[in-house]
């Protein structure tokens, strides 16, 4: 008999009486903690359903608080009988009643023999590693904590800020240096018996008795004053997620656990009737030197606390939506979005999509409702083209439509006169690439036919929501791709910017531009900017228009062949 085990229980009696047998079958002798929260008439039935274990007894009983001073005291009286009754124990192991074992106690104890000095507990300083989660690290140990953090969370937070604001600070006891670290433990006799009989341990008591969280600290501070090997590291596999609560296995997580290679899980869930059904069992090849390996299932918590906490780029989910801007990204996939080019070039969209074969909507944040490509009333995702229902939250509706649609090249015409809530997210979103010319509004006022007096409202209101975007677009938080040019200069060099946007979306699929689309004709274009001026409504934003000049296009200009190894 090498090993004697301390087991605290306050919860699943049932589960707890069959981790029980399977210790004490193995020739384990337990000490049982319950905790004074459960009943009586529950704790009685408790401690006559285990009457027929002779090597099985209960200690005195505390009442167990998360983060308060009844754990250490529950272990402390529970340790203290373990060690008193059984004279021949090398090593007390500390589990709970929600632990499951996962290999035999044959192949722990073979373990424990190979190195029967060590003490496994984990045990780091809190500058070491940045576990502590709360605001609280070097605080705890110097800070004091009479008030339950789960009970009385007002009194708590107050008395620490009225700590802070006085200036108090309690004083570490001489010979000590607080450790952090896993409450689940493996300890020596030798260890635990020094800890338990220290002639300090009064004043330590009254120390740990008030700093937070003591069951993380105690043991493991108290170690590193007594103990001749330490292997920091605990045998149960424990994992906690990153707001510091434990990871819960259900029987899904099977293979993983016995990936683990530990001797010990928790927290098991109490109805995971085919972990303990299948757990404990035996390793293939077992050898005492070989150390239990949760590293080989760390990548996977990782990755399951980057999903939670960050999620799939443009895909939201409840626990983070109220946070905005906390996403992984706006959205899922690059997107494009064309400002003032279907003013300039009838039927754009069409020659858009057979030069690059992307999915070029019109506007769909237009006044009226949402022009899907195809003239679609409901798009992929059920997105409907209803303007109210799309205004609702406008930036749900662009990442809907991006993560439904990731599978093509989303693109999409824009203008001033359409909805302006998500130019915010146009200009943060870094999947986005916005080409905007500037004053190409003023084409369409121009092609109406209207006098420049009966639209000299309307285009002094074009511009300014237009200078709005083009000011957003420019901040200093801006992370999109922008392109910004004035209708003028576009003129002067369509080609370059037509090609940019075929490269921007094709990639190396993209073809060389040869021929331009039809464009508008701009005869008294100038003049009606002018006429505009001369109404008080300064048109500036469409660029240098002279009256009597007409912008000149310019043509792609076709380049010969180079001839490599001619004549």
């Amino acid at each position: 008999m090498t090993l004697g085990v301390v087991m605290l229980v306050h919860a699943a009696l049932g589960r707890a009486e069959q981790a029980i047998r399977h210790w004490a079958d193995a020739g384990c002798p337990v000490v049982v903690h319950v905790d004074l929260n459960v009943g009586r008439a529950a704790y009685d039935g408790f401690v006559a359903a285990l009457s027929d274990l002779k090597d099985v007894s209960f200690s005195q009983r505390f009442r167990c608080e998360w983060g308060m001073w009844g754990l250490i005291a529950a272990s402390q009286a529970a340790s203290t009988q373990l060690l008193a009754q059984f004279r021949d124990l090398r090593h007390v192991y500390l589990a709970s009643g929600a632990c499951l074992p996962l290999r035999p106690v044959t192949e722990l104890r073979a373990y424990l023999d190979a190195r029967p000095d060590t003490d496994f507990i984990e045990s780091v300083t809190t500058s070491d590693v940045p576990w502590t989660i709360g605001g609280l690290d070097s605080e705890r140990f110097t800070l004091r904590f009479p008030f339950s953090w789960k009970r009385q969370r007002r009194l708590f937070d107050g008395f620490v800020q009225l700590q802070r604001l006085l200036g108090s600070k309690r004083r570490v006891p001489e010979g000590i240096v607080p450790h952090l670290g896993s409450q689940w433990w493996c300890l020596t006799r030798q260890t635990l018996t020094a800890i338990l009989q220290d002639p300090r341990r009064p004043a330590f008591d009254a120390y740990f008795r008030r700093v937070w969280i003591p069951d993380e600290c105690y043991y493991q501070t108290l170690a590193r004053r007594h103990a001749r090997r330490i292997e920091s590291r605990s045998l149960t596999l424990a994992k906690f997620d990153y707001q510091g609560k434990p990871h819960i296995f259900y029987d899904d997580h099977a293979a993983l656990l016995a990936r683990s290679g530990c001797f010990v899980a928790r927290k098991i869930w109490p109805k995971a009737d085919r972990l303990y059904a299948r757990f404990p069992a035996r390793s293939p090849g077992f050898d005492a030197q070989n150390d239990p390996n949760p590293s080989r299932i760390d990548r996977i918590f990782a990755q399951a606390v980057d999903r939670r906490t960050n999620g799939r780029p443009g895909l939201y989910m409840q626990s983070r939506f109220p946070f905005m801007d906390r996403e992984n990204g706006f959205t899922a996939a690059q997107y494009s979005v064309l400002q003032g080019f279907d003013d300039v070039i009838p039927g754009f969209a069409d020659w858009l999509t057979r030069q690059t074969g992307v999915v070029v909507h019109g506007h769909l944040f237009a006044p009226d409702k949402a022009y899907f490509v195809g003239g679609a009333v409901v798009y992929r995702g059920g997105l409907s083209d209803q303007a109210r229902l799309r205004d609702y939250n406008s930036k749900m509706f662009l990442t809907n439509l991006i993560w439904n649609g990731r599978d093509q090249h989303q693109c999409f015409q824009f203008g001033p006169a359409d909805n302006q809530q998500i130019r915010w997210m146009l200009t943060k979103d870094v999947q986005a690439s916005v080409w905007v010319v500037t004053g190409a509004w003023a084409l369409s006022l121009f092609r109406s036919g209207r006098s420049a007096s009966d639209v000299r409202a309307e285009a002094a209101r074009l511009q300014q929501v237009e200078n709005k975007l083009l000011s957003t677009l420019r901040s200093p938080d801006a992370r999109s791709r922008r392109r910004i040019i004035t209708l003028a200069d576009f003129l002067e060099e369509p080609v370059e910017v037509l090609q940019s946007i075929l490269d921007d979306m094709a990639g190396h699929r993209a073809v060389a531009l040869t021929q331009l689309p039809d464009m508008v004709d701009l005869t008294g274009f100038a003049q009606f900017l002018q006429d505009l001026k001369n109404q008080g409504m300064h048109a500036y934003l469409p660029g240098d228009f002279s009256v009597g000049h007409p912008p000149k296009i310019s043509r792609p200009r076709l380049h010969k062949p180079y001839v490599i190894g001619g004549k």
